[in-house]
């Protein structure tokens, strides 16, 4: 069922490249969430083969199967966790305190998708928009746009799985967690452990290990890592910018891996200072993270390509017109190297990096919802996640956390007036 309505219509289209009459191409309508309800069923079945499933009762398998909260953009379920809970009778009851815990992290996730998420989506669109027109971008406009989306991506999903996790909480019902500050990982390896977290298990418990995992050697191992990889881009939709994203990131869990076991990592690590490696490890993980973003992203490969080329400097720098007055005579000596000073529809005349560095500061310096809702617990997979102590910004039943999530709920209530979409809907 998920080949046929997710990836005929694509297999179709690549068809008709090799054949001399082409093939209509169907128009199916994608149901919606039939990923995650397929993804929640596989695991199901293959561990009832294996005899691992323990709950069968048909209302309590039809409930995981269509709990509606992690529909639209996971996370990924898995029934030993989930049945388990529909089982107690305490679920049935109102419990204030979930009540007052759910709603706080929903509001908090709605904030990030119309003020984070959606604000910043209005300066990536124009650049993909662009590139996907042919026209090429200076070094600026290109890293502005791809910058945008990955921060809209980021806010987007974490408002989601903090969406979802808060909505499930009001029934009582804890949902895994999914998201864990991907953008503060050191590397490839912990990015995946840190977004997406069910999907990144799903892809190893039910592929990874089965193709024999690390079990047969390093070349084995890489093999699998990469077909792991390749057919999680192929989960997210069905176009060859997703399975160059997906194989992207299969490379560079390699080269994580092989750094990793590597001598001159131990020799580097005695010559430069644990604080300095680990703030470049930081770096390096978010750009490998950004150039990937750029496939993730774009219509097709030539537009990605495209836009990489802008973001090496292929087509200049361009900075906007309003900058050349504050710099001064430094302005005229940037002229003199080449660097233009005109106004740019893409780049919004110096508002775009404003806006950068504040999602920046908060993806980097400020505590997740999770380490704010910390006392209580609200998603599974909590304890062994959390890194942080009881301090001042963790969320209480207090007047000052009441009038907090007021402002926060009213400023995110007054944003809906137009059609928002969850990136994710679409995978």
């Amino acid at each position: 069922m998920l080949g046929y309505y997710k990836y005929l219509g694509f297999l179709v289209g690549n068809l008709n490249y090799f054949i001399e009459k082409p093939i209509p191409i169907p128009e199916i309508v994608l149901p919606l969430g039939i990923s995650f309800f397929t993804f929640t069923q596989l695991a199901f079945l293959a561990d009832a083969y294996q005899g691992l499933a323990k709950e069968f009762r048909p209302l309590h398998y039809a409930l995981f199967v269509t709990y509606f909260p992690h529909l639209i953009a996971g996370p990924v379920l898995h029934h030993h966790e989930m049945m388990s809970q529909f089982a107690k009778p305490a679920i049935y009851r109102i419990n204030w305190e979930n009540l007052a815990v759910g709603l706080s992290i929903f509001f908090i996730g709605l904030f990030k998708k119309l003020l984070l998420a959606d604000k910043i989506a209005s300066f990536a669109r124009p650049v993909f928009d662009a590139a996907a027109e042919g026209k090429p971008l200076a070094l600026l406009d290109a890293w502005g746009g791809a910058l945008s989306y990955t921060f809209q991506l980021y806010f987007d999903f974490s408002a989601y799985s903090d969406m979802a996790i808060g909505i499930s909480l009001l029934f009582g019902i804890r949902l895994p967690l999914n998201f864990n500050s991907p953008y503060k990982a050191a590397s490839i390896i912990e990015f995946w452990r840190r977004w997406h977290m069910t999907l990144s298990r799903f892809l190893r418990d039910y592929l990874y290990i089965p193709l024999g995992g690390n079990r047969r050697g390093p070349f084995k191992r890489y093999q699998n890592l990469l077909i792991t990889m390749v057919l999680g881009g192929a989960w997210h939709g069905a176009n060859w910018t997703f399975i160059l994203w997906g194989g992207l990131h299969g490379l560079f869990l390699v080269i994580n891996h092989q750094w990793q076991e590597s001598i001159l990592r131990q020799w580097v690590m005695t010559c430069i200072p644990s604080v300095i490696y680990d703030k470049f490890s930081l770096l390096l993980t978010f750009i490998a993270v950004v150039v990937a973003w750029v496939f993730f992203r774009a219509e097709n490969i030539n537009a990605a390509l495209l836009l990489l080329e802008g973001m090496v400097g292929q087509y200049g720098v361009v900075l906007p017109l309003k900058w050349l007055h504050g710099f001064g005579k430094l302005g005229e000596s940037l002229t003199l190297y080449g660097i233009e000073f005109h106004d740019t529809d893409t780049f919004n005349a110096g508002k775009e990096p404003i806006r950068i560095l504040i999602c920046l500061l908060i993806v980097w310096l400020m505590p997740n919802t999770q380490q704010i809702m910390e006392r209580y617990k609200p998603a599974l997979g909590m304890l062994e996640q959390s890194e942080s102590r009881e301090t001042w910004w963790q969320w209480r039943p207090t007047c000052v956390w009441l009038g907090l999530i007021v402002i926060i709920a009213t400023l995110a209530i007054l944003s809906l007036n137009e059609i928002s979409e969850f990136i994710y809907f679409q995978f």
